[in-house]
């Protein structure tokens, strides 16, 4: 088989199973706070201990397999992912869980660093959107079915089966790649920055962890420790000969700065949707895993269909025109959504689900482009890294958000008996998240052209 072909395959599996654990995972987390008598907080943190790892590892990840070999690295993501999840379907406590999923995040650092760099080192920039756009859908695909799967498991056989999921798709894409010959390191023979790399990685812990534990004096220390050290790490590296992360590129180059902070605000206002969602489904409208899942199908089944489409349209209109509407029709959606309340119909809900997903579909694949299509070859890991560090820290922000609003309306109380307060923080959320979108808009169009070589 011709061995693009094969990094396609690869990498689509790869970009299909991250996604699908995080859908299903939330279809999940009902039974999970059931089982381990966990609090509405504590149980945001099986989601945020997997977001805070994965955006811990990324950038360092992406370098070293520009450096080391991107397929080597990608290979290791996947085969740390899958012995991740085999421990966490062996969880003994909450505790637990949320240490394992970190380890998760490990893997999936590894792996969507390599993944969109491999395909954009074997694909020329003519056939790039499409391919992107195709690596994009397959992220959605696997939201789509985690919310079915994910619901039909939980129900029917627990939680703790969802994790075995990665063990036989891994199988796949490890299988699909090894038998490409090429290994890609345009940046062989640098040096690895390790003092960058831990301090990036420490800062990032402390700005994260420590959002997450507003308004606790220890949460502001934290965030304000993370900031400086992000300063700090900025001016270092803006200094080092062979920096981990280029901070310059964000200011010299518009497009490849630009398009980061649109991934990074686009993904702020809209990954707690599903998290908010599954819970509201099932609390408040008393929908079973199952028929929650398939409710919160609508969405990403939109996603898979346009990304593809957004993605080539790209590749023949400018990037931030395409990606600029889909932000803006995501904005409205989530203005919409804060609107909800105990009596909104399930109709309402499936439409602006619908809504939020030809808006989403729009803008990834688009932005993406524009991001890989700014920089050279030998840079590709670390901009496929930056951008899937904006977009993890953008979805650990959302989570950080729904995680503070709960501190402040819901304390350290279980969500069956504080269901108005719930409530009360679904609208906050869907609001401050529909403000960031509207200034993703402006970032999204202040990008400037894309220049193809």
């Amino acid at each position: 088989m011709d061995q693009k072909k094969l990094v396609l395959i690869s990498s689509t599996i790869a970009s299909f199973l991250t996604p699908f654990m995080g859908s299903s995972v939330n279809l999940a987390l009902p039974s999970i706070e059931k089982e381990f008598e966990i609090d509405a907080i504590f149980l945001s943190w099986i989601t945020t201990a997997f977001l805070l790892s994965t955006a811990m590892f990324l950038v360092p990840m992406g370098k070293l397999g520009d450096i080391k070999g991107r397929k080597r690295f990608f290979v290791l993501g996947l085969v740390i992912f899958t012995i991740s999840s085999l421990l966490c379907s062996l969880a003994f406590s909450g505790t637990s869980l949320v240490v394992f999923r970190f380890l998760q995040g490990l893997g999936s650092a590894m792996i969507a660093s390599t993944a969109v760099a491999m395909l954009t080192s074997a694909y020329p920039p003519q056939e790039r959107g499409k391919v992107l756009g195709i690596n994009t859908s397959a992220v959605y695909v696997g939201l789509s079915l985690g919310p079915i799967l994910g619901g039909f498991i939980t129900q029917n056989f627990g939680w703790r089966i969802l994790f075995l999921f990665p063990l036989f798709v891994a199988f796949f894409a490890i299988f699909s790649i090894l038998k490409v010959k090429q290994e890609w390191a345009e940046a062989k023979g640098e040096r690895f920055d390790l003092p960058g790399s831990l301090m990036y990685s420490f800062s990032l812990f402390m700005l994260i962890y420590g959002f997450s534990n507003l308004p606790e004096t220890q949460g502001f220390l934290l965030v304000f420790g993370g900031v400086l050290a992000l300063i700090l790490f900025a001016f270092l590296e803006s200094r080092a000969e062979q920096p981990v992360l280029d901070v310059k590129m964000f200011r010299k180059n518009v497009v490849f700065g630009m398009s980061n902070l649109a991934a990074l605000l686009n993904y702020s206002a809209t990954f707690a949707v599903a998290f908010l969602m599954s819970l509201y489904l099932q609390y408040v409208k008393n929908l079973d895993p199952q028929s929650a899942g398939l409710v919160l199908l609508a969405q990403p089944v939109i996603m898979a269909i346009f990304s593809p489409i957004s993605g080539s349209l790209s590749d023949r209109i400018e990037p931030r025109i395409v990606a600029s509407i889909g932000m803006g029709i995501t904005a409205i959606s989530l203005f919409l959504f804060s609107t909800i309340n105990a009596d909104t119909p399930l109709e309402f809900i499936i439409g602006n689900l619908i809504l939020i997903g030809f808006g989403f579909g729009l803008f990834s694949s688009p932005n993406t482009n524009a991001v890989m299509s700014s920089v050279e070859r030998r840079f590709y890991g670390l901009a496929s890294a930056t951008l899937a560090t904006m977009r993890v820290i953008g979805q650990a922000f959302s989570m950080g958000i729904v995680t503070l609003i709960f501190a402040l309306l819901l304390g350290k109380s279980r969500i069956p008996e504080v269901l108005p307060d719930f409530l009360v923080a679904v609208k906050i959320s869907f609001t401050i998240s529909a403000v960031l979108c509207v200034f993703g808009v402006f970032a999204s169009l202040a990008r400037g052209k894309v220049r193809k070589d």
